[in-house]
């Protein structure tokens, strides 16, 4: 079968999943193995054990191990670790990856979290994940337009925020990194709904994702139709941003 001839089956995955599934680069489920070996016609057997095996393929990472991330979240930090490019947009607060530890404390404190400890698990958790991502050889690609508001908003305080800017200014410095602003002066823009991320990889075979998220959970666009517009979204407020060394 194809992948179109399974996504067709309507089983509940993509193609561009199944395509993930396939080449090892994300967990597979025990109920989507036994879906999968049905549509094939496996054996009994045969879809017990790879049933079993499925199980192991949640461990292969650290995020899979930590309780503190949410399964929605582990996905992406899985395709953020093997993306090759990521292109994104914020309006509000700067992205975790490129957070200081004192900005990131300030974001988790204003959700008033009922557990300081797990709060503080989810900080540390963040700058080991920028670690990983930053020490990656090849380096990644990294382009992320932000709001002039996030960069306004004084989060944690003015010093937290004047050693924010300046670690974002820092971090710009890198050959493979560029971080720009969106000045209010812009007025409207494409990018008013919302922030959003693009994650390109080099694989051919394995589609681009753009990435969504919310409170308490998030939404992953596959269809190369959805990731073009992001893309042609990303491409109009690129031009009317200005690199966060030159802003203001």
């Amino acid at each position: 079968m194809s992948r179109r001839d399974v996504v067709e089956a309507r089983l509940g995955i993509s193609e561009p999943t199944l395509h993930r599934i396939e080449t090892g680069k994300v967990p597979v489920t025990g109920a989507n193995v036994r879906a999968l070996c049905w549509l094939y016609g496996a054996d009994p057997s045969i879809t017990d054990a790879l049933a079993d095996l499925a199980l192991g393929t949640s461990q292969q990472e650290w995020w899979d191990a930590s309780p503190v991330i949410p399964e929605w979240f582990k996905l992406y930090v899985g395709l953020e670790a093997s993306a090759s490019r990521m292109f994104g947009y914020e309006g509000e607060v700067v992205p975790g990856e490129l957070q200081t530890p004192e900005y990131a404390r300030a974001v988790f404190g204003a959700e008033q979290p009922l557990d300081v400890e797990v709060a503080e698990r989810h900080i540390n958790l963040r700058m080991q994940r920028q670690k990983t991502l930053f020490a990656r050889n090849p380096p990644i690609r990294l382009v992320t337009v932000l709001g002039e508001g996030t960069l306004a908003r004084p989060v944690g305080g003015e010093q937290v925020m004047k050693g924010q800017i300046e670690h974002l200014r820092r971090l710009s410095r890198e050959d493979t990194v560029d971080i720009r602003v969106l000045p209010f002066s812009v007025g409207a823009h494409a990018a008013m709904a919302g922030a959003f991320r693009i994650l390109e990889f080099d694989d051919p075979d394995d589609p681009d994702v753009v990435y969504l998220e919310s409170h308490v959970g998030a939404l992953y666009l596959e269809e190369q139709v959805e990731v073009d517009e992001y893309r042609r979204i990303f491409e109009l407020i690129s031009k009317d941003s200005v690199p966060v060394g030159e802003f203001r």
